[in-house]
C-alpha cells in the first residue's frame, strides 16, 4: 500500500484531534437544534437553542452527562434574567451591570458549580434579541429544546475513545525523558563543564510541563471510557493509563533530582572529570539501560493502543535487570574510590539512591501489585457509591451463571 503524502497524513490525523472533533460535533448539534427550534417555537431566528446545544455538547459523553444539567441550569437562569429586564427595562449601559451582577449572584444559588459565568453569558447574549419576543415561553423552549438535542447527540452519536492521544502524549513524554538520559550518559564519562550540567537541569525542569500536558490529555481519555459503550474494560484502561503514568511522573522528578545531583558534583570538580574511568564506564551501562526501561515501560502501559506489550515486558525486564547489575558494579567501585578519597561521598550515595528509585517505579512486578489495589480501590467506591446497581449486576450474573450451567 503506498503511503499517503505528507500533507494528507497531516490533515488526517489533524482531523481526528478532539479540538477538530469536538468543532465538528458542535455544529451539527447547534444546526440540528436550529431546525428542531424552527420546527419547535414562534420565534423567526431560534438561536437560543443552537446557544445551549454548544454549551452541552462536550467532547466526552461523560463531561456531557455530568455537567449538561448544570450547563442547562446556567442558561435557564441566564434567559429568564434577559427575559424580565427586556420586559421591564430594555438594554441601556445600566441595565446591562445591573444583569451581570444579578446572574453572578443568582448563579451562586441554582447550583451551576462552575458554571456561574455562563449565567451571565447567556442573559446579555440572549438580553439583544429576547427585546422583540412575544412570550417568555418561546425562549424557554429554545433552551430545552438545543439542550436535549445536546443531551441526545452524545448519547445517539457517541464521541470518540480518546485513549490513543493520551496514549501518544506518554510515549512522546517518555522519549524526551530518554534522551535526556542519553545524555546525561555521555557525559558521565567526562569533564562536564558546570553550564552544560546546567542546561541539563532546566531540560529536566521543563519536563514538568509535560506532565501537565499528558495529565489533561490522559483525564480526557478517562472520561472518554466512563459511560461509554464502545468500552467493555473502560476500568481497566483508565487504571493501567493512570498508574503508568504516575510512575513515569515520580521517575521524572527523580530524574531532575539526577541532574541536580549532576550540577552540583560538576561545581565540586570544576576542570576534572566527574567519576573516573572505571565509574564512568558503569554508569554509562546504567544510563543507558534506565533509557531503554523507560522506552519499554511506556509503550508496555499503552498496551491497548501498541501491538507490541509483550515485547516491550520482555525488554523492559531485561533492561532493568541489567540495569541493577550495572549499578551494583558502579557501587561497588565507587566504594573502593570513597574509602581512598572520600570527596563528594554524598553526591555518589545520593546519585546510587537516586538509580534505584527509578529502577523501583519501573518495576514489573511492582507495577503489577499497584494495578490491582487501584482495581480493588475503584471497584470498592463503586460498589459503595452506587450499592443498588451493585446488587442488580451481582445478580445479573448468578442468574447468567445459572442458565448457562442449566444449559450445560
Amino acid at each position: 500500500m503506498r503511503d499517503l503524502p505528507d500533507p494528507l497524513t497531516t490533515l488526517v490525523r489533524r482531523g481526528r484531534e478532539p479540538a477538530v472533533v469536538q468543532a465538528v460535533r458542535s455544529t451539527l448539534a447547534a444546526v440540528i437544534s436550529y431546525v428542531v427550534a424552527l420546527w419547535l417555537s414562534n420565534e423567526p431566528a431560534p438561536l437560543t437553542a443552537p446557544l445551549t446545544a454548544l454549551l452541552v455538547v462536550q467532547v466526552t459523553l461523560y463531561s456531557t452527562l455530568t455537567t449538561g444539567i448544570r450547563r442547562v441550569n446556567s442558561v435557564v437562569a441566564g434567559v429568564l434574567l434577559a427575559i424580565g429586564f427586556s420586559a421591564l427595562v430594555g438594554l441601556t449601559w445600566w441595565s446591562l451591570g445591573l444583569i451581570i451582577l444579578a446572574s453572578l449572584v443568582i448563579g451562586r444559588f441554582v447550583r451551576v458549580g462552575e458554571f456561574v459565568p455562563e449565567v451571565a453569558i447567556s442573559a446579555m447574549l440572549v438580553l439583544g434579541v429576547t427585546r422583540v419576543a412575544e412570550t417568555a415561553w418561546d425562549r424557554v423552549l429554545e433552551t430545552l429544546i438545543g439542550a436535549i438535542v445536546g443531551l441526545l447527540f452524545d448519547v445517539l452519536f457517541v464521541p470518540p475513545v480518546w485513549v490513543e492521544p493520551a496514549g501518544e502524549a506518554i510515549e512522546e513524554m517518555a522519549r524526551r525523558m530518554r534522551r535526556l538520559l542519553l545524555d546525561i550518559k555521555e557525559e558521565v564519562g567526562g569533564h562536564t563543564p558546570v553550564e552544560r550540567a546546567a542546561a541539563r537541569l532546566h531540560e529536566a525542569r521543563r519536563l514538568d510541563h509535560d506532565i501537565v500536558q499528558v495529565d489533561a490529555s490522559l483525564r480526557q481519555a478517562e472520561d472518554s471510557l466512563r459511560f461509554n459503550p464502545r468500552v467493555k474494560e473502560g476500568l481497566l484502561f483508565r487504571v493501567v493509563l493512570r498508574t503508568g503514568l504516575d510512575a513515569l511522573e515520580i521517575s521524572a522528578v527523580v530524574l531532575r533530582v539526577i541532574c541536580r545531583t549532576l550540577t552540583d558534583l560538576a561545581k565540586e570538580r570544576a576542570g576534572e572529570p566527574l567519576f573516573p574511568e572505571d565509574v564512568a564506564a558503569a554508569l554509562h551501562e546504567v544510563f543507558a539501560h534506565l533509557a531503554r526501561a523507560v522506552e519499554s515501560f511506556a509503550v508496555l502501559i499503552t498496551t491497548q493502543v501498541s501491538a507490541n506489550a509483550e515485547e516491550a515486558e520482555d525488554r523492559l525486564l531485561r533492561e532493568l535487570a541489567a540495569g541493577r547489575v550495572s549499578r551494583n558494579h558502579a557501587a561497588d567501585l565507587m566504594l573502593g574510590r570513597v574509602l581512598d578519597d572520600p570527596i563528594q561521598w554524598q553526591l555518589h550515595g545520593a546519585l546510587l539512591t537516586e538509580i534505584d528509585r527509578i529502577l523501583d517505579e519501573l518495576d514489573v512486578e511492582k507495577r503489577s501489585q499497584r494495578l490491582i489495589d487501584e482495581l480493588d480501590r475503584q471497584s470498592r467506591e463503586q460498589r459503595e457509591a452506587h450499592p443498588q446497581l451493585d446488587r442488580i449486576m451481582r445478580r445479573l450474573r448468578k442468574s447468567r451463571f445459572g442458565w448457562r450451567s442449566s444449559k450445560g
